[in-house]
């Protein structure tokens, strides 16, 4: 069917309606597992993928090979989970790793900051029993805000808020998250929308070729010298990469 990719600003409700829309379509719900699935795989802290998927890196971790190591791990998973299809993306910067690839439906749930703040510490209190300060709650929702934003800059040199980058920008401040579910469950059933053998070698390629910086990564020794039969170097090794990526 189609690949749903959902951004979303804390306090919007992007989580819920990913996974009432999921349900609804019978998809895949991607959130944690997707940091779950990359540590598990990857043999890699879930704790140090999680920040590094939520915050932009900072100066020191920008330098430090293990810190792109990590988020090159994260994209690949991310595409991986886009390669077996009918699913709904919350995480991994999909909205850029799938864009152009026609069976992506790229979301973006948004709505005005003091209602998201109010709306965090609504949901809050109905978790924990406990109401959060005003404050506190305000500072957070701005924190995540420029984190997340701060992170698709860094990585991909484009505004997280760029309508360009969505199919469908929807404001839940008016909107119940309800009527959102079903405006994205009539898009993504639409035939334009089917999944194609164009679109899923897009995916394949993209996810193929990441595959294969995460083995240069963790192999830097297979990049460097000639092989055994003297053949170039780097035929050879992005050759025998590739066929291991394939496994």
């Amino acid at each position: 069917m189609a690949i749903v990719v959902m951004s979303h600003q804390m306090g919007a409700g992007g989580p819920e309606i990913g996974m009432a829309l999921a349900q609804r379509l019978g998809y895949r719900y991607v959130n944690q597992e997707l940091l779950l699935d990359a540590a598990r795989r990857y043999g890699l802290a879930e704790d140090r993928l999680s920040h590094l998927d939520e915050s932009k890196p900072t100066l020191f971790e920008r330098f430090d090979t293990e810190t792109r190591h990590h988020i090159t791990v994260l994209q690949t998973t991310c595409l991986e989970f886009a390669e077996d299809d009918n699913a709904v993306l919350m995480r991994g910067g999909g909205q850029w790793l799938l864009r152009g690839v026609p069976h992506v439906l790229r979301i973006r749930i948004i709505a005005p900051f003091e209602y998201r703040v109010k709306q965090w510490i609504k949901r809050t209190a109905e978790m924990t029993g406990e109401t959060p300060n005003q404050r506190a709650a305000a500072d957070l929702v701005r924190r995540d805000d420029t984190e997340k934003s701060g992170r698709m800059r860094y990585l991909y040199e484009v505004d997280i808020a760029d309508p360009t980058l969505y199919e469908l920008v929807v404001n839940t401040e008016k909107l119940k998250h309800e009527a959102v579910v079903g405006v994205a469950e009539g898009l993504v059933r639409r035939p334009e929308m089917a999944t194609t053998d164009t679109g899923r070698q897009m995916v394949a390629s993209r996810a193929l070729a990441s595959r294969v910086q995460v083995a240069l990564a963790t192999h830097p020794e297979r990049a460097r010298g000639e092989d055994a039969a003297g053949r170039d170097p780097a035929h050879s090794t992005v050759r025998r990469l590739t066929d291991e990526a394939r496994c």
